[in-house]
Parts: structure tokens; C-alpha cells; sequence
């Protein structure tokens, strides 16, 4: 990490955050929580935020922000916007429930559940079950913009799609280099953790920000409240946009098993798994840059021991042989997957995959899959570059992740 070097800023961005040097800017872009909520019900109409249980993260979210995360002015605007659209969010689906109760009914039936490490191969698994007509995945759009509740006639043609691709684009516009990273759109499935931003318990804030007294929060919460409104989310997205089954995706969920079979107990969990020293590598450089684009502060490496360090990473990879080894999750319920079988056979590693899980992976998904690999070469928007560290930092790395990689036969890639 400590290697990690930020990327040139565009012209316009830079200009930006000069202006904002001498401006104050904390009173020009508030980001108090009184005033937010107060802005937040006067755009919407509605002054019901549901029960309390996201308040405290809220809170302890904001003091951080103000505290650690030392945003720059552009950083302030993106952030702003970003939390008045979670709490707009929560004001109109609590709206909705309020007039339509019935939609508590809905069943969320047999999800399949995409997890793994950062950055081992978890979006490219998502995007290729996602060619399945049998699986409906939460898009960009639907999870900025979630009411009013999305209807099947109108799925590709609703003018949030417009607003939603300018907004999740912006982000690489403001740091080109993070389109080599991760492609973004309006019509493009995102993370869970995304979703559950409007519960304010989410590993996608100090995934934007640096803001370790959050981290130390929030990795000591009982994470139920936002798994379950997680799922009263997903059933209001398909009350009148009906999928067969969700296809959802988080690499956070790899530490939240428990939780997660809790919440969604007939779920079908998919992990990737990926040489872990490549991958900590990679997240490495998707961190710095997320923070890149709020904040011109340095990357603190320390603030991140307890969660990045090799020791931190293969304590919880263990765990995860722990609660398998031990059934306290349903092991017939979790499929692994290799990325080394991905990159190299994709369509093989997928079948394979299918009779795991008992399903008939169908000629025309194999197509859909096929036209989707070739559209979308490794490497498209450019290539992904990061460092993996010396030879004897590499042999130490490895000594502490060999149980999990002879658990799950994970190749080394270094």
C-alpha cells in the first residue's frame, strides 16, 4: 500500500479544487446531519425516515466525514448528492410501503448470491450469470432511483436511466483512470453494499472514503438490519418489475455468511476465488483512487492495518473454512468457482459451475454468454496496473494464506 501513487487529475478537475482552497468550503457544502435530513424531506414531500436503526451509522458516518476524510470542494458536491439521494430514498420507500403494505408479500425466491475477494473475478461471474433470462440483477439505476418502483414496461425506457448514466459515469471523468477498473452505467448491476447505503451500515462508505473511526463502527455492528432492509428494498423492486430468481453480487459478503443465510435463507452462494496475494494488490489500487476522487489527503496506510494487512486478510479467509468445516453455514448452498478456470475456459467453468448448483445451463445462455465475452475483451477500458510487491513479502504472504488455498485448490498467479 505504501507504494500506491495517485493518478494525474484532469484539468478541470484540478481547477476545481483549487478554487476551493480558500473557500469555507464546510459551511458553503454542508454535510450536517439536521440540515441534510431537513433538505432531504423538503425535496421529497415525505418526513418519514422508517425505524431508527441507521441513525447511529448516520451519525457516526457524518462525524467521520467532518473528522478524517478531509474532503476537497468537488469531494464535498459528489458527497452531498450522494447522501441526499440515500435519504431521499429511504423517505420514498417508506412512502411506498405506507400506501401499499401488500408489497411485504413478495417472496425472494432462491437468489443466486455472487461473493468472493475484492477484485477476484466477482464482477466479470456477476455480468456472465447475468445473461441468464432466468436471473434479474438490481441495475444502476434501480438502486439510485428506487422510486416509484420500477414497472417491467418502462424497465429500459425510464428517464431516471438518463440522470443515473451521468451520475455513475462521473467517476471516471473526474479519475479517467478508474474506467480500467470498473465499468459503470446506468444499466449495469451493482454491488449490494451500494443498495444498502441508504441504511447507512455499509462497507461502500469507507470503501469512498478514509474514514477509519467508521471502519472501527462499523466492523462491530450486528449487520442484520441491513441485510433485511436490503431484501424489503429488493421486493419492492420487483413488485411490478417481477425477476425469477435475483442474481445479487458483494465480495463484502464473503465475511457476512452468517448474516447473509439469515436473511436469505434457500440462497445459492457463488464464491470466486482468487490467488490472494494478486488480489490485495488490485483492491489496493481500486482504494486509492476511490478516495483519489473525494480527497487529496495521502493514502494512510495505517489507518487500514487491521483490515489490509495479510495477516488481517488470511484470518478471514480461514473463517470462511471455519464455517464450513463446522456446517454453520449451509455448505450444498455454496458453489466456488476458480478465477484461473475463468480466465482460461470461461464457458467450462461456468458449466461446471450450473451442475453444481443443479442447473441446466441452456444452449441460448451459453450464446448470450459467448456474445457477452466477445463484446467485452479483458482489458477493454484499459489495463488494470499494480504492483505485487517483493519476493520475500510475497513468500511471507503466501505462508499465511496456504490453508485457504489448499481448502478451496486456489493456483498462485506470482
Amino acid at each position: 500500500m505504501s507504494h500506491w501513487t495517485p493518478p494525474p487529475r484532469p484539468e478541470w478537475v484540478q481547477q476545481v479544487i483549487d478554487e476551493g482552497r480558500h473557500m469555507d468550503i464546510s459551511s458553503l457544502v454542508s454535510l450536517e446531519a439536521e440540515e441534510l435530513m431537513a433538505t432531504a424531506c423538503r425535496n421529497t414531500g415525505y418526513d418519514d425516515f422508517g425505524s431508527n436503526e441507521w441513525l447511529q451509522g448516520f451519525h457516526v458516518f457524518l462525524r467521520a466525514l467532518d473528522e478524517e476524510a478531509d474532503l476537497h470542494l468537488w469531494g464535498r458536491l459528489m458527497t452531498r448528492s450522494d447522501i441526499l439521494r440515500w435519504l431521499e430514498a429511504r423517505l420514498h420507500i417508506e412512502a411506498v410501503y405506507a400506501q401499499h403494505p401488500e408489497i411485504e408479500d413478495e417472496v425472494i425466491d432462491q437468489p443466486v448470491i455472487v461473493t468472493g475477494l475484492p477484485r477476484s473475478g466477482t464482477s466479470i461471474v456477476f455480468e456472465l450469470l447475468a445473461q441468464d433470462a432466468r436471473f434479474g440483477s438490481p441495475r444502476n439505476w434501480e438502486i439510485m432511483f428506487p422510486c416509484p418502483p420500477p414497472e417491467a414496461a418502462t424497465c429500459h425506457s425510464d428517464p431516471r436511466i438518463e440522470r443515473c448514466e451521468h451520475l455513475v459515469t462521473q467517476w471516471s471523468r473526474v479519475v479517467p483512470t478508474y474506467a480500467a477498473m470498473h465499468e459503470m452505467g446506468a444499466e449495469i448491476p451493482n454491488e449490494c453494499i451500494v443498495a444498502m447505503s441508504c441504511t447507512f451500515m455499509t462497507e461502500n462508505l469507507p470503501g469512498q472514503y478514509q474514514i477509519p473511526s467508521y471502519n472501527a463502527w462499523y466492523y462491530q455492528q450486528d449487520l442484520g438490519y441491513a441485510y433485511t432492509y436490503y431484501k424489503r428494498m429488493l421486493k419492492l423492486l420487483q413488485w411490478k418489475n417481477p425477476r425469477r430468481h435475483w442474481l445479487l453480487k458483494a465480495p463484502s459478503h464473503l465475511g457476512n455468511l452468517p448474516v447473509l443465510f439469515d436473511t436469505f435463507p434457500d440462497a445459492r452462494v457463488v464464491i470466486s476465488h482468487r490467488d490472494p496475494v494478486v488480489a490485495q494488490a488490485s483492491v489496493t489500487n481500486l482504494l486509492g483512487t476511490l478516495y483519489w476522487m473525494r480527497s487529496s489527503a495521502p493514502f494512510d496506510t495505517r489507518a487500514f492495518e487491521n483490515l489490509m494487512t495479510p495477516e488481517a486478510g488470511a484470518t478471514r479467509l480461514n473463517g470462511i473454512v471455519d464455517l464450513l468445516e463446522a456446517s454453520e453455514v449451509p455448505g450444498n448452498q455454496v458453489h466456488n468457482l476458480l478465477y484461473a478456470d475463468l480466465i482460461r475456459q470461461p464457458l467450462h467453468a461456468l458449466q461446471a459451475l450450473y451442475r453444481d448448483m443443479g442447473a441446466d445451463l441452456t444452449a441460448q445462455t451459453q450464446k448470450a454468454m459467448r456474445d457477452y465475452l466477445e463484446h467485452k475483451p479483458q482489458g477493454k477500458f484499459g489495463n488494470h496496473q499494480y504492483r505485487i510487491g517483493e519476493q520475500h513479502e510475497t513468500a511471507h504472504k503466501r505462508s499465511l494464506y496456504h490453508r485457504y488455498q489448499h481448502y478451496f485448490k486456489v493456483p498462485d498467479e506470482v
